[in-house]
């Protein structure tokens, strides 16, 4: 099994952004994805930024795969994703169809994120078709439907066409807007929004009357309150998962995937807290839940 740190979701100063991705090329990951998946008026690391970020991270012996925005409403967003759709060198990350679509014009292969609505065995078929060879399971989904899908695709001939990936840390990305909620949060319209949420580094906590952190705002993103961790489902995953992906959180995520390497046959059981953590989306529960 090969483990991937996906996309930094937050906004963090360039500097920041930098010192995470120099220890990141120091773990023992496998993939490393790069780029802005979020919000366009996160200009701290530019296109040419990630760009040569993406070249130092290679040299380091890591596969590099450049994220792309998950919502695109601006003719300057689709020229910045042309430069990294025509960037020469590195698999890119379609999050939106419009991505795609761009990609299979140019006869270009992709992987198919998480944000992208793909919930059966034809919708993969038509993307394989299209140049997809992996693709990110939609992070409210089971391991009981993974199995299912995975079995159509081979009734259906190309189940080998692809590889597999599964979000298994972080704070699920649930929802997406045209509106910015980190802005409404601090009673800025969008266009007035100062990138504010570079304060939030981890989000911004959103809780209930009942004190539980429910969702986390995070730009246009509404994601879970919990921290999604399948750490302790590593061993359920054999022969359908080829890669899992870790969001980072902070440069705890590099320690934290090194407890999955250690984890990956259930002999060093992760200690999670139901009061913090979840996995009940894989294990086909409420979201929220822990299942131990």
């Amino acid at each position: 099994m090969k483990y991937a740190l996906g996309p930094v979701l937050y906004y963090w100063p360039k500097t920041e952004t930098e010192s995470f991705y120099q220890q990141a090329m120091r773990s023992s990951a496998d993939i490393i994805y790069l780029g802005e998946s979020v919000c366009t008026k996160r200009r701290e690391m530019k296109v040419g930024d990630w760009l040569a970020l993406a070249k130092t991270v290679a040299q380091s012996g890591k596969q590099v795969v450049l994220s792309t925005l998950a919502l695109l409403q601006a003719p300057s967003e689709l020229n910045e994703l042309k430069r990294y759709v025509e960037n020469g060198e590195f698999l890119i990350e379609a999050n939106d169809l419009g991505t795609v679509n761009m990609a299979a014009e140019r006869g270009l292969p992709f992987v198919a994120g998480h944000a992208l609505n793909c919930y059966n065995a034809y919708t993969l078929r038509l993307l394989h078709k299209q140049g997809m060879t992996r693709w990110c399971m939609p992070v409210e989904l089971s391991r009981d439907w993974l199995g299912k899908v995975l079995e159509q695709c081979g009734e259906l001939g190309f189940r080998r066409g692809f590889e597999v990936e599964v979000l298994g840390y972080g704070h699920l990305p649930l929802a997406y807007s045209a509106r910015c909620f980190t802005a409404r949060s601090e009673n800025r319209g969008k266009d007035e929004c100062e990138t504010c949420c570079i304060k939030y580094p981890q989000g911004r906590a959103m809780r209930s009357q009942e004190d539980q952190q429910v969702f986390v705002l995070n730009g246009i993103q509404t994601m879970s309150g919990y921290c999604y961790n399948l750490g302790n489902e590593l061993s359920g995953m054999q022969e359908l998962v080829d890669i899992v992906r870790l969001s980072p959180q902070g440069v705890e995520t590099l320690t934290m995937l090194e407890q999955f390497r250690a984890n990956e046959n259930a002999q060093q059981p992760l200690a999670l807290a139901g009061s913090s953590d979840c996995n009940g989306y894989w294990r086909r529960v409420a979201g929220l839940e822990l299942v131990q």
